[in-house]
């Protein structure tokens, strides 16, 4: 049987290895080019070696011609000395000969199928897998103590370094700046920069600070030891130099105010880092130096657009910028003040004025200022999906969507209308306001008012210019028989109020609106308490009215009233309840006490007819509060 066995001859094409390094990796040597293959090769060749061959045809020559041995001799001697490359001849011929047979013997195998090469087999080595194992745990075992040992020292020497050098190293603490800032080198030297332009600011300040290595002081003797650091130990100066633009150093913060009739009613400031002193400290480090330096930057650039947006923005009043102050008037009556402070602490007076305490002032907006400015960073980093990799930024996915949504006009107009920084702050400080106001008015009415109780929840999860408050109002002891509920939203310049029966109303920013909307829902409480009690006594309800014509015109809202009848209807009880004059209560009883019949009225059935009604004098009745008096009288009368 045959079989075709393909043999290639070809060349390693793998280079020897020159070294292996400590974490494995091989460096292998370049290959020989022809040149330098040709003279490797040629080196090999020892010329002063003879072939036997060619020692027994000399032999045999002599044994001959012996007559001739001097002039063979002188002729061997002769050519030698003149074909040194004789041999090297001899050796390629043979070797092209045998080359030239073992590719006739392949063409014959391998075309014309006159001969078939089978593979000699060999005896297979036996291999020992465990032995394996074990060499190569032992090879990995080596490679982890070279590398364990390289580390050990490596670790011990950073160790001796660090603890003979009073600074930190440079390169470490470039690498740590590096880390949290932007650092780029021009020329000799490395700049930095605080500015927030890869996030879209328009501001022109630069922000560019400059960093250097810090010269090595050498200790003598009599200067005096470092100052120790927190823990006690001496607190290592930083090897880096920082320096900051003049513009940029010290404190700086911004100061919300609000007034009224010159009158301070809340006062906020923003990022207080500390005195001038502190902060124009050359020993500070330089993080606590960048912070302070990118805190006034922002604080410029904050105070910068908002004056921009001041003289912009067309207003009833308007807004007025003088040096560091913008004025806007929120309310009538109330101004809203913004101030930019900076403190280089080279100012030999002192201030003034020191900016107020943590706990002098709203929180919420020295919060909002802050969030304002960074939200809008923060939009101009991150677009909403999906957006181009490259090229001008489109439309907003609304605007994209508003051809197939059919979007009208007043639609595409309110897209593209965005607000400002300051009519947003405006906006938040009008709320704030309106939100004192409310809860003056509800607490002042809960004090004058203890009959019925005034209970005001608000809502914990309010929006920067909305809020909501619920108003329950109930008498103690019967808040299961009656219950009055109204929600009051809180807005930016007005209110709006949702009763109990659906009714919206809107009011103004006045507090007084508010103040008699409450009144209002108060009495109408105590008309609808009375009837649901009623009930609950067995009276019967005849009639009522929320808007009574009778009597004196009400400066406030309209006079509420409704007649009771007992249960066997022998007595009545009319109720009326007024803003202005309060609860007024009058009984009638059947029948008459006062008929007397005469020739026009002879039957006595006109007698069962109601009496006139008599006032009851209600301050001197007996109970707790209002029910409870009417309870009491309803019971009293039943039972008469």
């Amino acid at each position: 049987m045959a079989y075709s066995v393909s043999i290639s001859v070809e060349a390693p094409i793998e280079n020897q290895i020159q070294e292996i390094t400590y974490d494995g990796q091989e460096l292998y040597q370049s290959p020989l080019s022809m040149s330098e293959n040709l003279a490797r090769l040629a080196q090999k060749i020892d010329f002063n070696k003879v072939i036997p061959e060619e020692v027994e045809k000399e032999n045999s020559d002599s044994l001959e011609k012996s007559d001739d041995e001097s002039s063979s001799k002188d002729s061997a001697a002769f050519q030698s000395s003149l074909w040194p490359w004789d041999s090297v001849r001899n050796k390629l011929r043979n070797a092209l000969t045998e080359v030239c047979v073992l590719s006739d013997v392949l063409a014959i195998a391998k075309e014309k199928r006159y001969m078939v090469l089978d593979p000699v087999p060999q005896e297979g080595v036996e291999t020992k897998p465990m032995v394996q194992v074990y060499a190569r745990k032992k090879a990995l075992a080596g490679a982890a103590t070279v590398l364990l040992t390289g580390a050990e020292r490596l670790r011990t020497s950073q160790t001796e370094i660090s603890r003979n050098r009073t600074t930190p190293d440079f390169h470490i603490e470039l690498l740590r700046l590096r880390q949290n800032w932007r650092l780029k080198k021009v020329s000799n030297s490395i700049i930095g920069d605080l500015s927030y332009r890869t996030a879209g600011s328009k501001y022109a300040q630069t922000g560019m600070f400059e960093v250097t290595k810090a010269e090595e002081e050498n200790p003598t003797t009599g200067s005096p030891p470092p100052s120790p650091g927190p823990g006690g130990a001496p607190k290592p100066s930083s090897a880096l130099r920082v320096m900051v633009p003049s513009e940029l150093q010290g404190v700086a913060y911004i100061e919300v105010l609000c007034q009224k009739d010159q009158e301070d009613l809340c006062s906020a400031s923003i990022n207080v880092l500390g005195s001038g002193p502190t902060a124009t400290n050359p020993d500070i480090h330089w993080q606590q130096k960048l912070e302070a330096a990118q805190n006034v930057l922002f604080c410029k650039e904050l105070f910068n657009q908002l004056a921009k947006e001041a003289v912009q923005l067309q207003a009833p009043i308007p807004h007025m910028v003088v040096g560091n102050q913008i004025m806007a008037t929120v309310l009538p009556g109330i101004q809203l003040i913004i101030s930019l402070c900076h403190s280089t602490g080279t100012d030999k007076k002192p201030p003034s004025q020191n900016p107020p305490q943590k706990s002098e002032h709203d929180h919420v907006l020295e919060h909002s200022l802050h969030q304002l400015l960074r939200e809008v960073h923060h939009k101009n980093t991150h677009h909403p999906f999906p957006h181009p990799s490259s090229g001008p930024i489109g439309p907003s996915k609304k605007r994209c969507l508003a051809g197939p949504m059919a979007a009208d006009r007043y639609e595409l107009m309110e897209m593209m209308k965005s607000q400002t920084l300051l009519e947003q702050i405006i906006q938040q400080a009008q709320h704030f306001f309106m939100r004192l106001r409310t809860e003056y008015v509800l607490d002042t009415i809960a004090k004058e008012v203890k009959d019925p109780l005034i209970v005001s929840h608000w809502n914990a999860l309010n929006s920067p210019t909305q809020s909501c408050v619920k108003i329950n109002i109930m008498t103690h002891g019967y808040d299961s028989v009656c219950r009055t509920s109204l929600i009051v939203h809180v807005g930016e310049k007005s209110l709006k109020c949702v009763c109990r029966d659906g009714r919206v109303m809107h009011m103004s920013y006045e507090p007084q609106e508010l103040r008699d909307l409450i009144f209002c829902q108060i009495y109408q409480h105590q008309i609808t308490a009375v009837q649901a009690l009623a009930k609950c006594m067995g009276w019967q309800f005849l009639a009522n009215s929320s808007h009574l014509g009778l009597g004196a015109v009400e400066p406030l809202g309209n006079a509420s009233s409704c007649i009771l009848a007992s249960p066997i209807g022998d007595r009545l009880i009319a109720v009326r309840c007024e803003p202005h004059m309060g609860v007024q209560v009058a009984i009638a009883q059947s029948p008459r006490k006062d008929f007397f019949p005469g020739q026009l009225v002879k039957e006595r059935k006109w007698e069962n007819l109601g009496g006139s009604f008599k006032e009851v004098r209600w301050d001197k009745m007996e109970g707790k509060n209002f029910l409870n008096k009417m309870e009491l009288l309803m019971a009293s009368l039943t039972s008469s």
